[in-house]
């Protein structure tokens, strides 16, 4: 069983850099935190949803799993890539506090990081959070990681929620019916 702890920068560069645009067949993100995320493609950096759109357009399938209604410049980030719209399943569920990244089912990243600029290491030295975390390719790991997420995402602690109401409210705004 390999697992690797990995901290601030090395984030960035070992999740967001080198394994999720190489998602093959699926990408599944899950955070508390969606805001304005910035990477590296050339000498340019771009909103990470640029890459999310280059996955969609290859039909990788992206379930992104968050707690509370993204941030402004991520919505705006989002809006320019229409692929997404449909390329993309999105679901709220105020209760969800994990920060995972799962790839094909062969990859995942857990930890402490947000889907945030500072969070995933993207700021600058000065301006990044303390983050930490494991990855592994460990098909044990990475299959209760994916029992975890799926869970949530089929509804399947829906029942005995307290919270039910918000994610009704949040999935119409997510949905553009509010």
């Amino acid at each position: 069983m390999k697992i690797e702890f990995i901290t601030d920068r090395l984030i960035y560069q070992k999740v967001l850099l080198e394994k999720v645009p190489k998602a093959h067949s699926f990408l599944w993100l899950g955070t508390s935190d969606l805001k304005d995320l910035y990477i590296h493609s050339g000498r340019r950096m771009v909103p990470f949803v640029k890459v999310l759109s280059e996955l969609a357009q290859r039909r990788v399938s992206i379930r992104l799993l968050h707690a509370k209604e993204p941030g402004k410049r991520f919505r705006q980030d989002f809006d320019r890539y229409p692929i997404l719209i449909e390329g993309t399943e999105r679901m709220l569920c105020p209760r969800v506090h994990f920060k995972m990244a799962i790839v094909d089912g062969t990859f995942a990243y857990c930890g402490s990081a947000n889907l945030t600029g500072a969070g995933m290491g993207a700021k600058s030295e000065n301006h990044r959070n303390f983050e930490s975390g494991f990855i592994t390719a460990d098909s044990r790991m990475i299959e209760a990681m994916m029992g975890q997420f799926d869970g949530i995402w089929r509804g399947d602690f829906c029942g005995a929620c307290r919270r039910k109401e918000f994610c009704a409210q949040f999935q119409e705004i997510l949905n553009g019916r509010k």
